[in-house]
């Protein structure tokens, strides 16, 4: 892992993933208790339980890791401006999960073979809350758009992450995990993350705590 990722990549890597987790699961407690909504359109009820597509939905964490790594080796502007970004998208969805907490129904599931026994498992293990915006929406969009112009991937892997990309939104919503606004919210945290990141050039936070980080060495 250490050869995949570039040394100046490392630390904004941490605290992305570090913050990631904090903006996932504290604010769970938080809202125990609270009121939450139902963001449910009729489209919601309209599209099919699909079990199979929970392949799509695990393999998600993949594409993460491949797409950030591929960000990153780019180049170190990439890295900072690509995961600075990520981080403001993230503050955008802990505003959300805090003061507009949703939650959804989700159906029994009853059969037996491997993917419904798949997705009883990710039922039980994520409860039906933080959903909008969606972070598996948002994550995979990022991994997407952050290698748009990237040398350090191909035409047919950016095609592949856009295709993959579109395949994870159909899986949020076909094993009943999140809804269609959510898919709507991710794709807008991104974008906006994104937008602010280049508007206010935010990757040059991670580059003050490099020189710093130099400063203390020497």
């Amino acid at each position: 892992m250490r050869n995949l990722i570039p040394r100046y990549a490392r630390l904004p890597m941490l605290a992305a993933l570090a913050y990631n987790c904090a903006v996932f699961w504290l604010t769970r407690p938080l809202n125990r208790g609270a009121a939450h909504y139902d963001l449910s359109l009729p489209l919601d009820a309209r599209l099919p339980f699909v079990p199979a597509f929970i392949v799509i939905y695990i393999l998600a964490y993949f594409q993460w890791l491949i797409g950030y790594i591929l960000i990153v080796r780019d180049s170190r502007e990439r890295c900072d401006r690509v995961l600075s970004g990520e981080m403001i998208a993230k503050t955008v969805c802990l505003v959300c999960f805090l003061f507009l907490p949703t939650s959804m129904p989700r159906p029994q599931v009853t059969g037996t073979d491997l993917f419904s026994r798949l997705t009883a498992l990710i039922f039980a293990l994520d409860a039906p809350d933080n959903l909008f915006p969606s972070i598996h929406c948002l994550e995979s969009w990022i991994c997407f758009r952050g290698l748009l112009g990237a040398k350090s991937a191909g035409r047919g892997c950016k095609a592949f992450m856009l295709i993959f990309t579109l395949l994870v939104f159909a899986s949020t919503v076909l094993v009943k995990q999140h809804l269609v606004l959510d898919i709507l919210g991710g794709l807008a945290a991104a974008e906006l993350g994104q937008l602010l990141a280049r508007r206010f050039d935010t990757g040059r936070v991670f580059r003050r705590l490099r020189k710093e980080r130099r400063g203390e060495r020497i």
